[in-house]
């Protein structure tokens, strides 16, 4: 995002066939304080995106991995986006979390992008012998009701294991629960975006 490096050029294929991704690496890190002095510096990423157009365009969705925390690399991706997917550990302060996450799409929505649309939650790490995550499913689906996602991903340990191994849970233990789980969200993701259009 620093350097004027054109996408294809940073673009990596993936064992798994029509994905590709641009892996985050050292100077990743260093980048949010050289964001600091760029004018625009929110709208980066999307100036970016759209320089590479054609690129950009041969894929069905392009996501963006963001850390929890509001910085200028979010802010990026909020700014480039149409949507938002929350994913939300099923524990308990995690309605407090997602209610911060809504105050700073609507920020961004009114001041940078205002197609930016909060596509969904997606309940993770569901433990269902703790009545906790039941708890804060049902709190969760009770406020924010048809945004929550049916498909619910569980605690699974090999879900925890695959990034060890530089895999995907998809390729690592396609058939675990964590793996399954997964691969219906997507189809969930898929129906959904069908209906919307």
């Amino acid at each position: 995002m620093i350097e004027d490096r054109p996408l294809a050029d940073v673009l990596r294929p993936t064992p798994v066939p029509n994905l590709s991704l641009i892996p985050a690496d050292n100077d990743l890190a260093g980048a949010e304080v050289e964001l600091v002095g760029f004018d625009d510096r929110e709208k980066r990423l999307r100036h970016i995106l759209a320089g590479a157009s054609e690129l950009v365009g041969g894929f069905d969705y392009v996501f963006f991995d963001c850390p929890p925390s509001l910085g200028l690399l979010t802010l990026n991706a909020l700014v480039a986006s149409h949507g938002v997917l929350v994913p939300l550990q099923t524990e308990f302060f995690a309605l407090e979390g997602v209610s911060q996450i809504t105050k700073t799409i609507d920020r961004v929505r009114r001041a940078m992008n205002s197609a930016l649309t909060l596509e969904g939650i997606v309940l993770t790490m569901y433990d269902r012998r703790n009545n906790l995550s039941e708890l804060v499913a049902q709190d969760v689906r009770g406020f924010f009701k048809d945004k929550v996602f049916e498909t619910v991903i569980p605690r699974n340990i090999r879900v925890s294991e695959a990034p060890s191994h530089g895999l995907p849970v998809s390729l690592y233990d396609p058939r675990s629960p964590g793996a399954q789980a997964y691969a219906a969200l997507a189809t969930e993701f898929r129906r959904r975006e069908g209906e919307a259009s």
